[in-house]
């Protein structure tokens, strides 16, 4: 194999540059020519290519983001797409791709794979940390880390005026962000997609509990049952009158920022694996971490996962938010 292809695609995650990085320089390793593709498979449908050397990724391995930028893209959902940038491919003498990315992005590798001749080995890339056949995936680390820093500083002010405070995360299909930050932050109650909302409940546990209680950190993922944030503030403010409520939605800050050194160093070995797997004859792979060790896993299977969350890490939710 003497030229691969690689690019970035979906929601953007802490750590990418450092697997791009990785890629790049295990690539040069191996006398293996990279091809970056700017905007994921938008740039790869309008031919947008360009050369990587290990000098171009000097200095990124600490920077959030992607320098190969990305997007989502609706027209490679269409046949007449795939086939644009299976021709583009061809064109620049593509042996074999690196997809960093999630669900979305394994999702079209599929389609890709499936009407054109071309390996293809996945490394994920999401902050949500939702797919299955790897630990971690690149950013979320750094997400729930980032989380963990921003509810710190809004316990100060929740205790400083004994105020309850609705911190929403990101998490539309899954609570993996809120339940490990929400943890890691002390916090009294977290609200994930997994499992149904009973804010009623939730509010009378509050009353049975400590009575010197200075603040409350509700941690809410935004796909919760009860609607986000705003309806579960409404009720409590409805039905628990004598709570002064506060609601904080961190939006897109959880995706941005330097990476953590475990996800640098997981984005290291994650691009490294990949090349070498495309080396070793993988064609339709994602490359994680299980254990701490590399695994591969089908590309048709490490996609997005619905399932309830780990119960010990409940159990440790319920005795010590008490």
């Amino acid at each position: 194999m003497k030229r691969i292809a690689m690019f970035t695609s979906g929601g953007d995650a802490p750590g990418m540059n450092a697997c791009i990085r990785a890629v790049v320089r295990t690539a040069a390793y191996h006398n293996i020519e990279v091809l970056g593709i700017t905007y994921g498979y938008d740039g790869m449908i309008n031919d947008e290519f360009i050369t990587l050397v290990p000098r171009d990724v000097a200095g990124t391995i600490h920077h959030g983001g992607t320098i190969l930028k990305t997007a989502r893209s609706k027209r490679f959902l269409t046949r007449e797409g795939r086939e644009t940038a299976y021709a583009n491919l061809q064109k620049h003498g593509v042996e074999g791709i690196v997809a960093i990315g999630g669900d979305g992005t394994f999702r079209g590798a599929c389609d890709l794979i499936a009407e054109c001749d071309i390996p293809v080995i996945g490394i994920p890339g999401t902050i949500d940390n939702d797919l299955e056949g790897t630990d971690f995936t690149i950013g979320y680390d750094t997400a729930i880390n980032t989380i963990i820093q921003i509810v710190d500083k809004i316990r100060d002010t929740a205790e400083s005026h004994k105020r309850l405070f609705i911190v929403e995360v990101m998490g539309k299909d899954a609570g993996l962000i809120a339940l490990r930050s929400g943890i890691g932050a002390g916090a009294e109650a977290i609200l994930i997609p997994e499992q149904p909302t009973d804010v009623s409940q939730m509010m009378e546990q509050f009353e049975k509990g400590r009575k010197d209680k200075s603040s409350y950190i509700i941690i809410v993922a935004e796909g919760d049952q009860s609607g986000g944030s705003y309806q579960i503030a409404g009720q409590i403010e409805r039905d628990f009158p004598q709570y002064d409520t506060r609601i904080s939605i961190l939006g897109h800050i959880q995706r941005g920022g330097s990476p953590t050194c475990m996800d640098r160093v997981l984005a290291s070995r994650l691009g490294l694996a990949a090349v070498e797997a495309l080396r070793d004859g993988h064609r339709s792979a994602m490359v994680g971490i299980i254990h701490w060790d590399i695994e591969f896993t089908p590309l048709d299977k490490a996609v997005k996962h619905i399932r309830q969350p780990n119960p010990h890490l409940i159990r440790v939710l319920e005795i010590l938010s008490a």
